[in-house]
């Protein structure tokens, strides 16, 4: 029960790595709000599993690119729940493009959502907590893009290797003020995200010969990972990225 008692909001969480960290979150003893954009009945059902474990769930619609938005989101959890101790910046969105094909609208909703929403989010929770002079933790959810060239990603594997540079900066300038920021880059991970890859006799057995494990992880393993650079046994760890992808970026 590493956050027992722990004050969460989860971006994302209504599905995929997001509801993963979040129903790892509830078996460590942590409250967990639970945004989502799109799928109220999917977050419900990460709702349901945090209650089921005895924990205080509340779901939050809103664009993490939208600062009203946020600052609504932020402002509805510590009303009913109290100040936040945590925070997983996890929603992202990917689409593969051709380099020659990217429009102006994918390149901005994309970087808008995948980098601008991660620093939004955590600014928005930042200056509360330094207003209230509470300590806190936030973990960023890269991608193994951030390290692994892969093709029609031009847009999103910069917004994945910037959240490790923002992560540094943030942690510079909030862990001497009680706030510590890591990374988490998952890599092949089991969801309705990579189902397309799951599925394809010709892609996956090309990724899983990448892969050091030979398999796909589960969103409870990125999950157990965020969980401990969020819990007090990561207490003197800021400023750090991490990949959780059974050894494929270093084969």
């Amino acid at each position: 029960m590493r956050l027992q008692n722990k004050v969460t909001l989860v971006t994302g969480a209504s599905r995929g790595i997001g509801r993963g960290i979040a129903e790892v979150f509830a078996d460590e003893g942590a409250d967990v709000a639970i945004n989502y954009v799109g799928n109220a009945a999917a977050a419900e059902e990460t709702a349901a599993y945090v209650r089921s474990k005895g924990r205080r769930a509340l779901t939050v619609k809103a664009d993490v690119a939208s600062r009203s938005d946020v600052e609504a989101m932020v402002e509805r959890v510590w009303q009913e729940f109290g100040p936040l101790d945590i925070l997983v910046n996890n929603a992202g969105i990917e689409t593969i493009v051709p380099f020659l094909e990217l429009t102006d609208e994918q390149w901005t909703r994309l970087t808008d959502i995948n980098l601008r929403g991660n620093w939004l989010c955590a600014q928005v929770v930042c200056r509360r907590l330094v207003a209230e002079k509470r300590q806190g933790s936030i973990v960023n959810i890269g991608s193994i893009q951030a390290a692994k060239v892969l093709p029609g990603r031009t847009h999103y594997a910069p917004t994945k290797l910037g959240l490790e540079a923002l992560t540094r900066n943030m942690s510079a300038e909030m862990t001497p003020l009680g706030i510590r920021v890591n990374c988490v880059h998952p890599g092949l991970i089991e969801t309705d995200m990579t189902d397309w890859v799951m599925k394809s006799p010709d892609i996956l057995p090309q990724v899983l010969a990448q892969i050091s494990l030979g398999r796909a992880g589960q969103p409870r393993e990125v999950g157990r990972v965020v969980a401990f650079f969020a819990s007090d046994e990561a207490s003197y760890l800021t400023g750090q990225s991490v990949h959780v992808d059974g050894g494929w970026q270093g084969k």
